[in-house]
């Protein structure tokens, strides 16, 4: 008997979404099929907030767990490629710092030189040194994101780079499996699906996801679409672009979502939700994550938890519902973050009694 050679992947073809998915994808036989692992991300089921909130069951999808540590990585290994393949010299990108990190990577890994600005002083030195250490020629602009991505859009008019925002729509299309990766994991879709929302990209390619998944009868129902966008960032929620937004949670600090329109088509064609959260409640989710379910994440994806929380507060009945709340970004993005609050105690003598005495043991 003879036995056919498959066409050989580079990477690990057993999580790859270029590969799992291609049927669903914009792919060509010119796509170059490169990864570097991201997709198949676990699904970890709540072991305190579930019972908390009345949830039936309560999964957080942990895109932190991609190989940037971010969601982004979905989306940009579908962009870069295909900004290969269609003969780009480079890949440019606007970024609170997730974005940049992906695209440096992905950049890189494609041999492609990458371009990145940044607003000045409002990223994450975490995510900074993942794109300067990838190789990218980084950028601080004097302005907020919004205006970053505006002069990105004009310098890509004029020159032979990919745009690599989420306004690419190669973008979207790779960020949707995650939408396809929960209802495989579950079954089925959930009943509720709470993510962060800055840019807006994201609920706007899971809502796509769910939709094609459904339409294509692998999925039953399509899930209701919470986002939760910070308060000091919350143009979605206001109703109108907010010029000078401010929220600890820096990868949503973003005042005018280039994915606007998608945003509100999820939110009314799934009878979701889009509201806003404070700082102090991101902050007191970001903790009780890290504490009560051992998730580290980055802040802005404690904004899904934060709203969820919030949202049962309220009265929004909760129970017996199967919830997925996105985690999309690793808490080491902004270690910044977690030790503001001093947990660290004093230098000691190297002896047991005071360590013990340091502990509270004695």
């Amino acid at each position: 008997m003879t036995i056919e050679r498959r066409e050989r992947v580079e990477g690990a073809p057993g999580r790859f979404i270029m590969e799992r998915y291609r049927d669903l994808l914009p792919l060509t036989d010119r796509t170059p099929m490169v990864t570097l692992g991201e997709g198949g991300t676990p699904l970890v089921r709540s072991r305190a907030l579930e019972a908390e909130l009345g949830l039936g069951e309560l999964w957080f999808k942990l895109e932190s767990t991609n190989p940037t540590g971010s969601f982004k990585d979905r989306g940009m290994v579908v962009a870069v490629a295909k900004a290969v393949e269609e003969g780009a010299r480079a890949v440019l990108c606007a970024s609170t710092g997730n974005t940049s990190a992906a695209a440096a990577a992905y950049a890189a890994r494609h041999g492609l030189p990458a371009y990145v600005l940044v607003p000045g002083g409002h990223v994450a030195m975490g995510k900074l040194a993942q794109a300067v250490a990838h190789g990218a020629q980084v950028i601080a602009v004097d302005g907020s994101f919004d205006r970053c991505l505006q002069i990105a859009r004009q310098l890509a008019a004029r020159e032979a780079v990919a745009l690599v925002n989420s306004v690419n729509p190669y973008r979207i299309a790779g960020q949707k499996t995650a939408a396809f990766e929960i209802a495989d994991d579950l079954g089925d879709a959930p009943d509720l699906l709470a993510i962060p929302v800055g840019n807006a990209g994201n609920i706007t390619a899971y809502w796509a996801g769910f939709v094609e998944y459904r339409h294509r009868e692998r999925s039953l129902r399509t899930p209701r679409m919470w986002g939760f966008q910070a308060a000091g960032a919350a143009p979605l929620v206001r109703g109108a672009p907010v010029e000078d937004p401010e929220t600890v949670a820096t990868a949503i600090r973003i005042g005018n979502p280039a994915s606007w329109r998608g945003a509100v088509a999820a939110r009314d064609d799934s009878a979701g939700r889009i509201e806003a959260v404070s700082d102090e409640r991101i902050l007191d989710a970001y903790r009780r994550l890290a504490q009560d379910e051992g998730i580290f994440c980055e802040p802005a994806s404690a904004a899904s938890v934060a709203g969820l929380i919030s949202m049962a507060e309220a009265g929004e009945s909760l129970r017996g519902l199967t919830a997925v709340c996105v985690i999309t970004g690793s808490g080491l993005k902004d270690p910044e973050t977690a030790l503001r609050v001093p947990t660290v105690r004093r230098e000691v003598p190297a002896e047991v009694g005071s360590v013990a005495r340091a502990l509270g043991w004695s």
